[in-house]
């Protein structure tokens, strides 16, 4: 009779399963502008040839009242806010007096602004935390700016570069829209198309970048029907369904 320890030591030893490896994600190829170093440079010289000193189309007294003026623009036109804050402004252009008018008072101006119940709660909040952590000044840093209420990047982007000449890049729906119509920053969100735009837009062209680029979007390359007869980047843009080659004549 067989030994049962025998049995158990001449038993083949079972197979021992290879590790399984797991197969590295693929990441998605980070979207590259269709343009070279010297094709952007050539569009945004033309940019400034044609317009050296772009404006903003938000009127504003100071950096409270554009920051305020920009806070009203979510949702809403330029030319809208413009008309309700032309009263307001003439007789609350500090944080001081905002916070006088209160929210109902402040509310009766800004009536014809979207969303305008909840800007006037943001507005008399915001303004208490300029006076409280600010000493009522519109700080010149985007993480201040940030924490204020009704205030996010666009907005901050867009105070930091017109109250306070910083190159930054405020992505709105037009940037965003040129940015990927053309292929020239082209990303998933704004975010994304911001950071793209940092990189590529050479530095001497970056303060008024944004200007340039938000004016060419609500006046040219339109959402609905681009006016590519009048685009004075039509030879270099890479659009696939522009009609026009030639720029406009003033190049």
């Amino acid at each position: 009779m067989q030994n049962p320890k025998n049995k158990i030591r001449n038993q083949a030893p079972k197979p021992v399963k290879p590790a399984s490896v797991k197969k590295p994600t693929k990441r998605k190829p980070v979207p590259r502008s269709k343009y070279d170093k010297a094709e952007i440079t050539e569009i945004f010289r033309r940019f400034a040839a044609k317009n050296p000193e772009p404006q903003g189309e938000l009127e504003h007294i100071n950096p409270f009242t554009l920051l305020v003026a920009v806070v009203l623009s979510a949702q809403a036109t330029d030319a809208g806010v413009n008309k309700a804050t032309r009263e307001l402004f003439r007789i609350a252009d500090t944080p001081e007096k905002m916070l006088a008018l209160g929210v109902d008072r402040l509310g009766d101006h800004i009536r014809t602004i979207g969303l305008w119940r909840n800007k006037a709660k943001n507005v008399i909040a915001l303004s208490q935390a300029l006076i409280a952590g600010h000493g009522g000044q519109v700080p010149a840093d985007r993480d201040a700016l940030v924490k204020l209420p009704g205030v996010g990047r666009k907005t901050a982007n867009v105070v930091l570069n017109m109250a306070f000449g910083q190159p930054t890049m405020a992505v709105d729906t037009h940037i965003f829209r040129i940015a990927n119509r053309i292929g020239l920053a082209p990303g998933k969100d704004v975010d994304a198309v911001e950071q793209h735009l940092l990189k590529v837009i050479p530095g001497e062209y970056m303060l008024h970048a944004h200007h340039w680029l938000i004016l060419h979007g609500r006046y040219v390359c339109k959402a609905r029907k681009p006016d590519c007869e009048a685009c004075i980047i039509a030879d270099l843009c890479k659009f696939d369904k522009k009609t026009a080659d030639r720029p406009a004549p003033f190049v």
